[in-house]
């Protein structure tokens, strides 16, 4: 890790994930361990921030973590330069909220991402195109990387068919030692930053909210996770839970779930509240717990293969932390419940249609909200055989995509190419081989 220049804060990270993993730490969390989560604040009932909230907006910094390639949809460029909406891409989006927050709100509010390697150049260029958009700190920082370790002796894997391959992603738990190795958090200290709002760059629905702000600012939150109600969509993702030992906060991922309680975890009506990833930080409170450069998030162990394309190679683990498990490490953490809109990622083509169609709008200052008369987007599942990768996504709907503003479900199975102005009402399910000719209403 030092021969590849990766930051004493990182390498003292992954030393404290790789001790306890060898002192026989699984990371695994319980269903006996923990209790529901129940009964908290709601964001609608947050009252309106006033005048008194403009401080802590002028010492608010929107970080947005930048890594991810899109490989699971075949791209090999950053995926916040893929276009999302009305010919605009996640970055261009981001970027315009970050703007008209500041004009509107009248404060400073830079924009930092956190890159990896493959997304940092093209990333900073697109960035660099937007008039007005810079600041008074460094536009980005780089996330680490730590080697997979073999499963059998625990020693580095080497893999001199793709040396690349023999280092991983520490998880986006790294963006806390990342911040203090890059020096990110000394520079925004120094210029009188103190809150982080942190989100993915593909979630669009995260923006900025000044009653959220200034509810921390009060209520001297040092650090907020935001909540969501679980759907059936949701059963497979992180919750929050209450530890019986000492009453605080934890996040638990499916990764952290013993076989045996694989059912509570997805058991929506137990476990209630899902994590959105979108945390708010005081950076006076984070200051001082990484003085070593070790937060002490919770492990998670990750069994794969050194190449993920080649399940005969050899069996590693990768060490990994996740950001939001930070609300069981400071004192005073809380959760937030919010809406569904708060919530809109794109992790599939399937998501991807969604928010490029009619169901979602973009507002003058940029915000994605759902199109009038709906609460809730509707489910799209698309036949991976045929619409996983991008390029075979956008050759079957060369004319845009059709319209759901008024459809509840699409489940595409098989071939379907679809014409322009095609129109989706209700639940529908479409089987190929088949071409859907222009105008085509599907219902029923």
């Amino acid at each position: 890790m030092q021969r590849e220049g990766v930051s004493e804060a990182a390498i003292e990270t992954f030393r404290d994930l790789y001790t306890r993993w060898q002192e026989g730490e699984t990371g695994l969390l319980p269903e006996d361990e923990i209790e529901p989560l129940r009964d908290l604040p709601s964001l609608e009932d947050l009252p309106d921030p006033g005048e008194e909230a403009r401080e802590a907006l002028d010492a608010t910094v929107v970080l947005k973590l930048n890594g991810g390639l899109g490989t699971s949809m075949g791209m090999t460029k950053a995926k916040s330069l893929l276009e999302v909406k009305d010919g605009l891409t996640f970055l261009d989006i981001i970027a315009r909220q970050v703007l008209d927050a500041r004009e509107r709100l009248g404060v400073r509010l830079p924009l930092v991402l956190m890159n990896s390697f493959a997304t940092r150049d093209d990333s900073l260029a697109a960035l660099e195109r937007i008039p007005g958009l810079a600041s008074d700190v460094p536009a980005d920082f780089v996330q680490s990387k730590e080697p997979k370790i073999r499963e059998d002796d625990g020693m580095p894997v080497e893999w001199p068919a793709n040396p690349a391959l023999e280092w991983a992603p520490p998880g986006h738990g790294d963006v806390y030692p990342s911040l203090v190795g890059s020096g990110m958090l000394d520079a925004l200290r120094e210029r009188g930053y103190r809150y982080l709002f942190i989100s993915n760059s593909d979630n669009l629905g995260a923006v900025l909210d000044p009653r959220i702000l200034a509810w921390v600012a009060r209520e001297r939150i040092p650090f907020l996770s935001e909540v969501a109600d679980r759907t059936e969509a949701d059963r497979k993702g992180g919750h929050l839970a209450v530890r019986r030992s000492d009453g605080g906060l934890v996040l638990r991922e499916s990764a952290q779930v013993p076989d045996e309680d694989a059912d509570a975890f997805s058991d929506i009506s137990r476990h209630t509240y899902f994590n959105t990833n979108n945390l708010w930080v005081d950076l006076e409170a984070l200051a001082p717990l990484m003085e070593d450069g070790v937060l002490g998030l919770p492990l998670i162990v990750n069994r794969k293969t050194v190449d993920p394309n080649d399940p005969d190679s050899t069996p590693v683990v990768q060490l990994e932390t996740a950001m939001g498990a930070a609300v069981g490490v400071f004192e005073g953490a809380r959760a937030l419940r919010v809406p569904r809109t708060r919530f809109a990622p794109v992790k599939t083509t399937s998501d991807l249609l969604v928010l490029r169609s009619d169901a979602y709008r973009l507002t003058g200052d940029a915000r994605l909200v759902l199109a009038e008369g709906r609460d809730a987007a509707p489910l799209v599942s698309l036949d991976d055989a045929y619409f996983k990768r991008l390029r075979d996504f956008d050759e079957r709907f060369p004319a845009g995509p059709p319209s759901l503003v008024e459809a509840e479900r699409l489940d595409v199975v098989g071939d379907v190419r679809f014409g322009a102005g095609v129109v989706v009402r209700g639940s529908v399910r479409v089987e190929g081989p088949a071409v859907l000719d222009d105008g085509t209403v599907l219902e029923g």
